[in-house]
């Protein structure tokens, strides 16, 4: 897993609850790295789950619903750092649609070796989207936060609804339907 995703997550985590608990969950998830991370270097998806379940259990509050707020977070770094692909869409649909075979792509020309979830449109129209979600980390809510900003970038609203294909999260359809305004 890339390093942004760590820096990023670390940042949001002092943010909504101090540097100590920063410290505090990086001493007890017992990391190879010692929570050092540099937005360009590649580290083990097992740290990122021991950061999120010590975050979980201080807080009480479930890492679904932190992975949620880390997606919305990480909306806000996308837009600031790549404000091109995002304005290069005028319609969220548009933009979570292309998710797979545009913005995937300028992200692995970015990070050639970064392990990207696999997102298949299998509907499309003007106001609804069915999308699969495939990836063997099971971080569904953060892409569901990402796809929360997106509507709100866009001045718009939609439902989400998730729909676990296999019961661990690693595959689930998203239903979007966009809200009339």
């Amino acid at each position: 897993m890339k390093g942004i995703v760590f820096t990023e997550f670390l940042d949001l985590v002092e943010d909504k609850f101090g540097l100590e608990m920063v410290d505090t969950i990086i001493s007890q998830s017992n990391l190879t790295s010692e929570g050092i991370y540099t937005t360009i270097g590649t580290y083990s998806f097992s740290e990122m789950l021991s950061l999120l379940k010590n975050l979980s259990i201080n807080t009480k509050i479930s890492i679904d619903n932190l992975l949620l707020v880390y997606g919305e977070h990480f909306f806000a770094v996308l837009k600031n750092s790549y404000p091109d692909i995002i304005e290069s869409y005028k319609e969220p649909i548009d933009m979570i649609s292309s998710i797979e075979n545009h913005i995937h792509i300028e992200v692995r020309k970015i990070y050639p070796d970064a392990d990207l979830p696999t997102f298949i449109v299998e509907e499309k129209n003007v106001n609804s989207l069915t999308l699969i979600y495939k990836s063997s980390r099971a971080m569904h809510y953060f892409g569901l936060g990402l796809m929360n900003k997106t509507f709100e970038h866009f001045n718009s609203e939609a439902i989400i609804k998730l729909e676990k294909i296999k019961e661990v999260g690693t595959e689930v359809r998203f239903n979007i339907q966009k809200k009339a305004i």
